[in-house]
């Protein structure tokens, strides 16, 4: 039963990493949360807990297609977030991003929900400013390999701006900077989840370049803090960097991981793929502003918790779900679906 105050609100991505942390904290704020995701990507476990609980439901269904629901609030986070997914097919990608983008765009239309796009750091491709603020239009190679994520995060900006434009949707773009904690998956090629993986198994960790790029590192909970602030905050529409303005070089944090896992591991060097950012460090002078938020998760504390996570998976306490290689998502089509609600 719905409460006075609560909200029925849509999570497109919502079986992915930081979408199931954020169904979780939206239903343990008392709303009402309708989990939309097909599955290539997210995961059934993210959301087990989830299932049995009286406001949750979940739908298994592709974003590229319109989806037809009642809602007052929707969260666009639908979207393959690690290149090693992004790029294993470019163009779903870029059809997630845009035509997602569109459909969410259509429902918040005809419902008047308030929507959010989860963009991304990315759009400012290697930046030549930094830190990198939301004045700054970027600097990414529109062909290269990494471009079907970034340049459809970049139209899928552009979308939800003419939209409120030309419809007057109420709109909020967030650009996300790297994000870790647990959920993360083991093969998905990120940086965090690579080198804490590789360290409780023994493997040599492998950082490409000599390791003296930075990126910088929230943790899940920081994050999704900041995502219901924004979207609690009347009229402000962004783009809004959260990220965690604190800077680390891959080396630093190869060599911190190692000293939580206490592993043996030995760091070993690789080429730096084509258009990898050298720097990454977002100008989060705007949510301090507006939203009065900021990251409280220092990287040691996350890195631990994320390392306990990992710990877990790897002995069998909690379960591999993804291959390295994202299935379509007709490879679910056999699976059981917890949902009152049909996709459309």
């Amino acid at each position: 039963m719905r409460s006075f105050k609560s909200k029925r609100v849509l999570v497109t991505g919502g079986a992915g990493f930081v979408g199931s942390h954020l169904c979780a904290r939206l239903l343990a704020d008392g709303d009402e949360v309708v989990c939309v995701d097909s599955f290539a990507t997210g995961c059934r476990a993210n959301i087990a807990p989830l299932i049995d609980h009286p406001l949750f439901r979940v739908i298994e269904h592709d974003v590229t297609e319109p989806l037809m629901l009642q809602v007052d609030e929707i969260y666009n986070l639908a979207c393959p977030a690690s290149p090693v997914h992004y790029m294993a097919d470019p163009i779903h990608t870029i059809k997630t991003s845009v035509m997602g983008s569109l459909n969410a765009l259509g429902l918040a239309r005809r419902t008047g929900a308030k929507v959010l796009l989860a963009s991304t750091s990315e759009v400012y491709g290697d930046p030549e400013m930094h830190p990198q603020p939301e004045t700054y239009w970027g600097n990414v190679n529109p062909i290269g390999p990494r471009a079907c994520y970034d340049e459809g995060k970049r139209c899928a900006e552009t979308l939800f701006f003419s939209y409120h434009r030309r419809h007057g949707i109420p709109i909020k773009v967030v650009r996300i900077f790297n994000t870790y904690g647990p959920h993360m998956h083991p093969n998905d090629g990120r940086v965090v989840s690579n080198f804490i993986v590789q360290a409780l198994t023994g493997e040599p960790i492998t950082i490409f370049g000599d390791g003296s790029q930075t990126r910088s590192f929230c943790y899940v909970d920081d994050l999704v803090e900041g995502l219901l602030r924004f979207m609690a905050v009347p009229d402000a529409i962004g783009p809004v960097n959260l990220g965690n303005p604190g800077e680390f070089t891959m080396l630093e944090l190869a060599r911190q991981v190692i000293e939580i896992t206490g592993s043996s591991s030995e760091i070993e060097f690789r080429p730096l793929p084509v258009d990898d950012p050298k720097r990454r460090r977002p100008d989060i002078s705007q949510a301090r502003e507006l939203l009065g938020w900021e990251p409280k998760i220092r990287l040691r504390k996350g890195l631990e918790r994320t390392v306990e996570y990992f710990e877990q998976l790897l002995e069998g306490r909690a379960r591999v779900i993804v291959p390295a290689v994202p299935a379509t998502a007709s490879r679910f089509n056999g699976a059981s679906r917890h949902s009152g609600l049909s996709p459309i």
